[in-house]
């Protein structure tokens, strides 16, 4: 029983770090459950509390990340609320159409928002980029976060 659980928290970690750069998937989510079931397994006896709430923290930190970095990226440049509403939309739309729809969905959202806003085709490519840029550097923090959880894990198991 013990292997499966640990087959199954060595899963969720790595299922977690894939989605991690998906889009509208709670990859950071599932790799602190992974390290929460690890650690339960051990009885919390090499990885205590304190840092599965430290992961817990960093883990939260990424959801907040996941939330504004489009509108952020849209935000800088003056976007409309409909071009960030475009955006959003543009995202959950695009995961009905895999990966492209992932990356493409967001800027055509954010495009569309903007000229339904009344802005010219110009300035509506430039939040559409601005978004997009957003959302590529809120994907590169939460990479960046989800290997610090894995370091503190690691160093807090193997010491």
């Amino acid at each position: 029983m013990t292997v499966t659980l640990w087959v199954v928290a060595g899963l969720l970690i790595v299922l977690g770090v894939i989605g991690t750069v998906v889009p509208a998937m709670p990859g950071p989510t599932l790799v602190f459950g992974g390290m929460l079931l690890a650690a339960w397994i051990d009885s919390f006896d090499r990885v205590g509390w304190l840092t599965v709430s430290v992961l817990g923290l960093l883990t939260f930190t990424t959801v907040g990340v996941d939330v504004l970095a489009a509108s952020l990226g849209a935000g800088r440049l003056g976007a409309s609320r409909l071009a960030i509403v475009g955006a959003i939309a543009g995202t959950v739309l695009g995961l009905f159409a895999g990966l492209p729809g992932l990356i493409i969905g967001p800027f055509v959202g954010a495009v569309a928002g903007e000229l339904l806003a009344g802005r010219d085709l110009e300035r509506a490519g430039r939040v559409g980029v601005g978004t997009w840029l957003g959302l590529a550097v809120g994907v590169a923090m939460k990479i960046g976060l989800v290997f610090a959880m894995l370091g503190i894990f690691a160093t807090a198991y193997l010491l």
